[in-house]
């Protein structure tokens, strides 16, 4: 508590212009929402003091109902959860679910989610309890994301108490995200064998299953190698009507690449073009990430290649992929080649990635390629030339 103490003297003698020149320092100009949200969001990204980090929300007076806010919204918890910066959280939350313009269901909502992902539990299930006492009225969207920050806070037995106690408490109906919450809360916790009671007490309530439904249980079973389960769940959605859009196929082709092999990806895929479905990038950065995992390369730049041909253009990740296997596997000449490529998109792999690159060249005999990449990275990122400092410093002539 002694920060947030410092906190309120160092702002209390003219607060206004404390917060403001938090986030325009520079400029006498008032910025609008628009770039209050912008700025905050830019400095939270790099902020890692705790003290600063509230600051920042409060300058930008956050409101969650944004899109940009609420991206700032969770980088600020994230941050302050993994600084251990829980009174900082609690207060702030606590400040805001104070303010008129936030007594409502959809703010306590975002509280509740909040909550749990700092892995504050206790403190989500009272915010949820205490909205009938400030005459808001629960609903299942309530429950839905008290269930969220249950599986948020990795509290998976909280999600079947809850799930079991609240409906009737409260005299709440489950819909389908309800039910999709607690076949996530099995399968993450690795009981994926216990989403078929769930998916038969849906049927019972009249409530149909979705993709995501059956995109979660994908992901727990194969997490979990019940790969002879497949068939089943795919007779279930087959009774159920829902068809394997792509977003299914990509669950399946990650599961097999990840668990059992990239082959047996590449398999499903072909699959997936034979029915009629489109793959897009996801699809083929599955793929590439599990070939090139295998030391595959030449199955894994095959697949680059060949995405124009289905009307995909490569992500971030597919380049990402391919740098960091390639390297890893020693083949830095290769690495060099597709790591330009990604740069001349605008995209810069991360700092351990292009670390390992660099060290590679230097060792192939390329210092001169080694310094010109160093050299565009700290183009690109000026802020942060100081962790190629020791680096340079090793490829000077002695």
């Amino acid at each position: 508590m002694a920060y947030l103490s410092r906190l309120r003297f160092s702002s209390q003698l003219n607060p206004r212009r404390y917060f403001s020149s938090i986030l325009n320092p520079d400029s006498s100009t008032p910025l609008t929402s628009k770039q209050k949200s912008k700025a905050a969001l830019s400095l939270l990204k790099s902020e890692k003091n705790p003290e600063k980090i509230l600051d920042i929300c409060r300058a930008a007076s956050l409101h969650p109902d944004y899109p940009l806010d609420r991206t700032a919204f969770v980088v600020a918890i994230s941050k302050l959860t993994d600084s251990k910066s829980f009174d900082g959280i609690r207060c702030y939350l606590e400040k805001l679910k104070a303010r008129p313009d936030l007594k409502n269901e959809r703010f306590h909502c975002n509280a509740i989610v909040y909550y749990g992902r700092a892995g504050m539990l206790d403190h989500s299930i009272k915010t949820f309890q205490e909205m009938g006492d400030l005459g808001i009225a629960a609903t299942t969207k309530s429950l839905n994301a008290l269930l969220s920050a249950c599986i948020a806070s990795k509290k998976y037995d909280e999600v079947n108490r809850i799930f079991l106690e609240y409906p009737d408490s409260y005299n709440l109906k489950p819909d389908v995200d309800t039910y999709n919450a607690v076949i996530k809360g099995f399968c993450e916790s690795g009981s994926s064998n216990s989403v078929y009671s769930v998916l038969d007490e849906m049927e019972k309530k009249g409530c149909r299953p979705n993709s995501t439904t059956f995109g979660t249980i994908f992901t727990g079973i194969y997490k979990e190698n019940f790969f002879a389960d497949v068939e089943k769940v795919l007779e279930i959605m087959k009774k159920h009507g829902v068809s394997q859009g792509v977003a299914i196929y990509n669950i399946r082709i990650l599961g097999l690449c990840k668990y059992k092999s990239a082959s047996e990806g590449k398999a499903l895929f072909e699959e997936m073009l034979l029915r009629g479905v489109k793959p897009n990038a996801v699809s083929f950065h599955h793929l590439i990430h599990g070939f090139s995992k295998e030391r595959k390369f030449e199955e894994a730049k095959r697949l680059l290649n060949d995405m124009a041909k289905h009307g995909c253009a490569p992500n971030n990740d597919c380049y990402f992929s391919l740098v960091y296997y390639l390297c890893q596997g020693g083949d830095f000449v290769s690495a060099l080649e597709f790591c330009k490529e990604s740069m001349s998109k605008g995209w810069f792999p991360n700092f351990s990635t292009m670390k390992m690159l660099v060290n590679g060249l230097v060792s192939s005999s390329k210092v001169d390629e080694a310094k010109d990449l160093i050299g565009q990275v700290k183009e690109k990122f000026p802020n942060k030339a100081d962790q190629w400092k020791e680096i340079e410093e090793g490829l000077a002539p002695q």
